[in-house]
């Protein structure tokens, strides 16, 4: 996906590219985690669907949640849906940031 650290550096154009590319992908790996987090909510607990986006991105964004868990499937739906949320967001960060770190890398291991 990435140059060698043999070849040259890319131009800011490709580099901006794939910064822009990578943010795509980091936003929508958020978005499926948010959408599963409202279908788990909606579904399990019977939260209308404004109710269950408020919820999943509490939680997706570390808040921690708004509503009342009331069911034991929803109890157990919410804390693999926190720990999933953890590592979503760990995953969309490094996705973003690995363009970034890449061409850092790689502008270190030239030879001038």
């Amino acid at each position: 996906m990435f140059e060698h650290r043999r070849k040259p550096l890319v131009p800011r154009r490709v580099f901006y590219a794939r910064v822009a590319r990578s943010a795509g992908l980091a936003s929508l790996v958020i978005f499926c985690a948010l959408f599963l987090g409202m279908a788990g909510y909606h579904g399990l607990e019977g939260l209308s669907w404004l109710d269950a986006f408020l919820n999943a991105s509490m939680i997706l964004a570390g808040m921690g949640p708004v509503a009342q868990i009331q069911t034991s499937a929803g109890k157990f739906f919410a804390g693999c849906y926190a720990l999933f949320s953890g590592l979503a967001f760990v995953t969309a960060t490094g996705i973003v940031f690995a363009p970034i770190f890449h061409r850092f890398l790689h502008k270190f291991h030239l030879e001038t």
